[in-house]
């Protein structure tokens, strides 16, 4: 009998990912050049950042406090991410043991677009929330093919390790483990996002960014416009830049790429920075701040290319946004309730209350995603973007 095993692809959500060592022309073959000559031009190249606002957005906060885990091809250690990658944890052969190593570049790409510091005011790679941490969890090997039950693994782990964002940067096949695995985490008060696919290799919005409670991110380019590279669907929530995206690689050099992985890496950095901002913030609160100081675009509301629209990250930490709704928390309200211990008791009653809400909408996500999806078991290429090319 033939085994049909659910494979899941890193995006490549990097639909094309350059290695540029120590910074070659994305049109020509790469080059060595002395390692100065990348680190003292990336900055400028990183057209998203200007993009973003960032310098105001760092005013306001830089991630101090969050973790971001970040299941993908490892994260390598880089000069520009010194100190900013914990260590994390293999849930797949081939790798050192601690989530820190990378021989795709994916993973280190993802890492440097959420944590990345850079080294002085203009030089290096920086990213969108450069004080949080990066929890590295090494789920997709070098060739980018992986296992839906690996990433479920990465996110038990994740949830386990008490992350506070889960940036996901791969789409495919789904299963059991991951679905149970995705619900949890939710459950867990865990900002899960995921990037929403890549055209032509996905059709639509693809798994897990499809399912319920996952910030699914689509892809602008320079302009602020809806990039063809990005799917398109009913389930997108907002989008993000993903085209031309420069940021750290392996062996201390840069990469440059294009596709929804980069967008859903620069979505969990901003996610790091509401989580830091307001620390007693809900997930699915977080999320609602995100997309309700969005920048609506095309029709009016929400849509199938936009979402709710364009993140807009000095909105997200400086709008009155009201709560959604039942079972939220004011942003700043003092901690009453004191850590979460799941005892075998039962929790205290407000926090049982909220615990119950967020236990029945789970209930109701899982019921509605294992519907959908207990049974698909397709071909999952990471994300559909390819390794990053290194340019630097």
């Amino acid at each position: 009998m033939t085994n049909h095993t659910p494979f899941y692809a890193a995006l490549p959500l990097f639909a094309t990912i350059v290695i540029l060592q120590a910074f070659s022309s994305p049109t020509a073959e790469p080059r060595e050049e002395p390692a100065e000559a990348g680190v003292a031009r990336i900055r400028s190249d990183q057209w998203h950042l200007r993009f973003l606002e960032i310098d105001a957005v760092h005013k306001l906060n830089k991630g101090r406090g969050s973790v971001v885990a970040v299941p993908d091809t490892g994260v390598s250690t880089h000069p520009d991410l010194h100190n900013n990658v914990l260590s994390g944890t293999d849930v797949i052969d081939g790798g050192e043991g601690d989530g820190r190593q990378d021989r795709n570049s994916h993973g280190t790409a993802m890492a440097g677009l959420i944590a990345a510091h850079g080294r002085g005011p203009n030089a290096g790679a920086l990213g969108v929330a450069p004080e949080a941490k990066i929890l590295p969890i090494f789920s997709t090997p070098a060739d980018g093919e992986g296992h839906p039950d690996a990433l479920a693994a990465a996110i038990d782990l994740a949830v386990a390790k008490g992350a506070d964002v889960i940036s996901i940067s791969s789409v495919g096949g789904s299963s059991p483990e991951l679905i149970r695995a995705l619900g949890n985490a939710i459950a867990a008060d865990i900002v899960v996002v995921a990037g929403a696919g890549n055209q032509p290799s996905n059709l639509g919005v693809g798994y897990p960014a499809s399912h319920p409670g996952v910030i699914a991110v689509g892809g602008i380019g320079r302009d602020g416009d809806y990039h063809p590279i990005s799917v398109t669907g009913p389930e997108i929530t907002i989008v993000a830049p993903a085209v031309d995206l420069y940021s750290t690689s392996y062996g201390g050099h840069y990469s440059k790429g294009t596709g929804t992985s980069g967008a859903a890496a620069i979505v969990a950095g901003a996610a790091a920075l509401v989580r830091a901002k307001y620390p007693y913030l809900p997930a699915d609160e977080v999320a609602h701040r995100l997309t309700a100081t969005a920048i609506d675009k095309g029709p009016p509301g929400r849509d199938d290319q936009y979402g709710y629209g364009v993140i807009d990250l000095v909105a997200a930490l400086t709008a009155d946004v009201p709560p959604r709704g039942f079972g939220s928390v004011p942003a700043d309200a003092p901690d009453t309730t004191g850590p979460s211990t799941a005892a075998a008791d039962g929790p205290p009653a407000d926090e049982g209350r909220a615990a119950t809400v967020r236990g029945l909408v789970t209930l109701g996500v899982l019921v509605a995603a294992g519907g959908a999806w207990a049974l698909v078991a397709r071909h999952r290429r990471r994300s559909d973007d390819p390794p990053p090319r290194i340019t630097r």
